[in-house]
């Protein structure tokens, strides 16, 4: 079947930019232009993935943030993020961004891999997902990219012991899930707080609600989650239902015009706006590490 004039374009434009060099600009494409809908769906699976740690879920159980300003909370975390996306690590903003992040992390005792994992979390988690669900694979540009961009930022969070390449940091991250995931009450209590989140979901899925979520959560983290096995029928209609949409994408959709933060990043919970500097909770003296 023949591919619409120009859906690969931007494709063999990353394959001419340089992985290491041009990580920002190769990663911007691919979330802003290419695969908006999965690295979307890729940051809110990577902060599920993160309750099954017990160390972790503890901690964000602990704070209140996830349970009570649920999307407050998912919002900070979008803005963060997407700044970091948008602008890279060097833009006046990323920098910003960058700052706020150590400023909300470091108030808390947290362990360096602690830190490794949830950093792993935004390289493997969204990959894996494009490379099930995408229109079409990464290819091995956007791979190391994405590899290069987030230990860049990891260094800046003074995270250390990044692995040197992806191929080991995969090893440590698998390694890693599977000696730490465990159930924990802090972990249910979570999952159960932010199934709400899936709004980015297809609609159709949507509208099945909360045992198509489930069906997003692989054996290992349903088991850590304590979540229950979905039923076939959630399963078969996330499975068919992003298939669908990925065979559209690939064989019936034109390139995008827009990138996904054209008109800026729309944030709920702050419908006046936001200034990088204070996004998130303010310190209160029972935070203090």
């Amino acid at each position: 079947m023949l591919h619409r004039p120009g859906r690969f374009d931007r494709l063999r434009q990353i394959r001419a930019l340089d992985p290491a060099r041009d990580c920002h600009q190769i990663y911007r494409t691919t979330a802003l232009w290419e695969f908006p809908f999965d690295v979307r769906m890729g940051l809110l699976l990577a902060f599920w993935r993160t309750f099954a740690v017990p160390s972790i879920a503890e901690l964000l159980a602990a704070t209140g943030e996830t349970t009570t300003r649920t999307e407050r909370r998912a919002d900070d975390t979008g803005i963060l993020m997407y700044t970091l996306i948008e602008h890279g690590l060097d833009h006046p903003l990323g920098r910003a961004a960058t700052r706020r992040l150590n400023q909300l992390h470091r108030r808390y005792a947290i362990d360096n891999d602690d830190y490794l994992y949830v950093l792993g979390t935004f390289v493997f988690v969204g990959t894996r997902w494009i490379d099930r669900y995408g229109w079409r694979p990464l290819c091995c540009h956007e791979r190391a990219a994405i590899y290069h961009f987030y230990a860049e930022l990891g260094r800046r969070m003074r995270i250390t012991a990044i692995p040197p390449d992806l191929e080991s940091y995969a090893r440590w991250y698998d390694a890693f899930e599977a000696e730490r995931f465990a159930p924990t009450p802090a972990a249910r209590q979570l999952i159960t707080a932010t199934k709400g989140l899936l709004a980015d979901l297809p609609k159709p899925l949507v509208s099945v609600g909360g045992r198509v979520a489930d069906a997003l959560l692989d054996p290992p983290l349903r088991a850590a989650l304590s979540v229950a096995p979905p039923p076939w029928w959630a399963r078969a209609a996330l499975t068919g239902g992003l298939a669908g949409r990925a065979a559209y994408l690939r064989y019936g959709a034109a390139p995008r015009r827009r990138q996904y933060l054209d008109g800026g990043l729309r944030a709920k919970t702050y419908p006046d706006g936001y200034d990088i500097a204070t996004v998130g909770p303010a310190e209160h003296p029972s935070s203090r590490a």
